[in-house]
C-alpha cells in the first residue's frame, strides 16, 4: 500500500477528528480511510489513535507525527508540482500586489511578458498603494517601494529610484525658479501622502541632508496624480523618477536642483518566509529581477 496514502489518511484523520470527516476531505470512502490508517499503524508497529464509539484521539506517537507530518506533505506536493510544471510549463494563478502608478507603468507590463511563455499560468495582480497583508489576503509575491520592517517578509531588491523634483515651464515662468532647497518653503508644493513625511523634503550636498517643510494647496495620494498636478502647473511635485520620466522627456516638466542629490528608495520583490516558495514564484521575482534591467521608465 502506499504510504503517502497512509499518510495523507492519517493527517485528515488527525486533523478532522474522525474517520468520516477525513474521508469526505479526501474523497474516499470511510471504509478506505480507516484501512489505510491501520495499515499505516501496522508498517510503523505503534498505535496512532486511540479510537472509542464516538471520536478518534491521538496517542502520544500520533501527536508527535501530527507535528510534523503535514509539512512533509506540503513540501511533497510542492516538489511533485515543480517536477510536472517543468516539463510543460506553470499553471495556476499567481497572485501579485503592487502600488498603483508603479503597477501601471511596470508590473501590469512585466507580468504580461512573463505570462506570454506561460499559458496555462493565469495572474491576479491588485493595485493598492497601502502595504497589504500577504497572509490574510493570500499574496503570493508583492511589489513593494521602500524599506520593509515586517519580520515575517522576506525581500529581494530589485532596483531604487531617486526622487524627482519638477514644475511645469508655465509654473516656473510665473513663480520664478527656486534655486536652493530652502526657496521651496515659498513655492506651492504638490503632496504626495504616500510618502514617509510626506511634508518633509529631503536633498542632499557635500553629503549633508537639507530638510524643507513644504506647504501647497494640493495632496494626494497617488504618485502619478501629483505629477499630473504638476504638469497642469499648480505648483511643484516631488515623485519618483519612473513617474515622472515621460513628462520631463516631453518637456512637460522641468527637473529642479541640478546640483543636488535625492532620496533613492528600493524597489524589492516580497514574500512570505517560512514558507515554500514555489517554483513559479521563484521564476517571477528572478524574471522581474532581469527583466527591470532592460526597462527605460519613459
Amino acid at each position: 500500500m502506499d504510504l503517502v496514502d497512509q499518510l495523507r489518511a492519517f493527517v485528515a484523520t488527525a486533523q478532522t477528528g474522525s474517520f468520516t470527516a477525513a474521508a469526505g476531505q479526501l474523497g474516499i470512502s470511510n471504509r478506505l480511510t480507516s484501512k489505510y490508517v491501520a495499515e499505516f499503524e501496522a508498517h510503523l508497529g505503534v498505535r496512532l489513535f486511540q479510537r472509542t464509539t464516538r471520536k478518534v484521539g491521538l496517542t502520544p506517537a500520533g501527536e508527535d507525527l501530527l507535528a510534523r507530518a503535514p509539512e512533509l506533505l506540503d513540501d511533497l506536493d510542492a516538489l511533485l508540482g515543480e517536477i510536472a510544471e517543468s516539463s510543460r510549463g506553470f499553471s495556476g494563478t499567481i497572485r501579485v500586489s503592487a502600488p498603483v502608478t508603479f503597477g501601471e507603468l511596470y508590473v501590469a507590463k512585466m507580468l504580461g511578458r512573463f505570462a506570454a511563455a506561460h499559458p496555462d499560468l493565469s495572474i491576479d495582480l491588485r493595485l493598492s498603494d497601502r502595504f497589504v497583508d500577504l497572509a490574510s489576503e493570500g499574496i503570493d509575491l508583492a511589489f513593494r517601494i521602500g524599506m520593509t520592517e515586517t519580520l515575517s517578509i522576506k525581500a529581494r531588491r530589485l532596483c531604487s529610484f531617486e526622487s524627482v523634483f519638477a514644475a511645469s515651464p508655465a509654473y516656473l515662468a510665473a513663480n520664478g525658479t527656486p534655486k536652493t532647497p530652502e526657496d521651496l518653503s515659498r513655492h506651492a508644493c504638490i503632496v504626495d501622502t504616500n510618502r514617509r513625511a510626506s511634508r518633509r523634503w529631503k536633498l542632499y550636498r557635500d553629503g549633508k541632508e537639507i530638510s524643507v517643510t513644504v506647504a501647497g494647496r494640493f495632496q494626494v495620494n497617488s504618485a502619478q496624480a501629483a505629477c499630473d498636478l504638476a504638469i497642469e502647473g499648480h505648483g511643484i511635485a516631488c515623485s519618483p523618477s519612473f513617474a515622472m520620466a515621460r513628462a520631463l522627456q516631453r518637456g512637460q516638466l522641468v527637473k529642479l536642483f541640478a546640483d543636488y542629490t535625492s532620496e533613492r528608495n528600493p524597489v524589492s520583490a516580497v514574500y512570505l518566509e517560512g514558507r515554500t516558495l514555489p517554483r513559479k514564484t521563484r521564476a517571477l521575482i528572478d524574471f522581474a529581477v532581469q527583466d527591470i534591467r532592460t526597462v527605460e521608465f519613459a
